[in-house]
Formats: structure tokens, C-alpha cells, sequence
């Protein structure tokens, strides 16, 4: 299993407590050609610090210039709200861009709880290629 590090906190938790935050802002972020980058992680803490349901996650709209891809990991966290330690499921979304792309690309989740909550979520990808052409030193 893949072990997500406590400042994917940060990332996305989209799915605390059962309910899905409806964030309608885009997200946007940084990605090298080729290489896979984490973009968010869906998780589902329960206030006894268990984990409930992953949600349904689908790709409303997929990218021009790349591929999205979920994997199953585990979170492990500390101190997050009443849960002073914590290890649940986790789906973690990671983009990579076409090899050789360089420029904007962009895409969108839909996010589906087992409560019956929707949410789309929309991600901005700048794709920054090596501009000098050639090998670093």
C-alpha cells in the first residue's frame, strides 16, 4: 500500500466526516513531463476516527495532454481534529503529462460519497518541459 505523509493534509479532504466539500474553484498546480504528480487525497474520517466509505471518484473530464490516475494508499495523520492518530484508506489522484508536452492542460473529478453527495472538482495543470533542450549539468 501506498503511505501518504501527514502534509498530504494539506492536499484534499474532501470527504471528512461523510460529506463532500463542494469546492468550485479550480485547483491548479506544476508538472514535469512524464512523471507522475500527486494532486490530491480523498479520504473519509468518521468522528470516532474510523474510516467510512471511499467515495466514487470518475473522470468527468479526462486531459488533452496527459493521463489522471487513482491509486489506494493509507493515510496515517496525527492531530487532526479530535483524532490524535489516525491511519484510514485513501484514494490518491496522480496526473503525468505527455512526455515531450509542454504548456496548459486541465481536467475534472467527479467526486460521489456513499451518502449520495456530488461534487465536481476542476485541476489547472501547468506542464513545465526542459526549456534549455538539453541535459542538466
Amino acid at each position: 500500500m501506498l503511505a501518504i505523509s501527514r502534509y498530504c493534509l494539506t492536499l484534499a479532504f474532501l470527504c471528512l466526516s461523510g460529506a463532500i466539500a463542494h469546492a468550485q474553484s479550480v485547483r491548479e498546480f506544476k508538472a514535469t513531463p512524464g512523471k507522475d504528480v500527486r494532486v490530491t487525497v480523498y479520504v473519509n474520517i468518521r468522528p470516532d476516527c474510523t474510516s467510512g466509505p471511499l467515495p466514487a471518484i470518475r473522470l468527468a473530464t479526462p486531459p488533452e495532454h496527459g493521463a489522471v490516475t487513482v491509486k489506494r494508499g493509507t493515510l496515517k495523520a496525527t492531530n487532526l481534529k479530535q483524532c490524535l492518530a489516525a491511519e484510514v484508506p485513501a484514494f490518491v489522484v496522480f496526473y503525468r503529462a505527455a512526455s515531450g508536452y509542454s504548456g496548459a492542460d486541465a481536467f475534472a473529478l467527479e467526486i460521489n460519497s456513499a451518502g449520495g453527495h456530488s461534487a465536481v472538482q476542476r485541476f489547472q495543470v501547468n506542464v513545465i518541459g526542459n526549456r534549455a533542450g538539453g541535459q542538466g549539468i
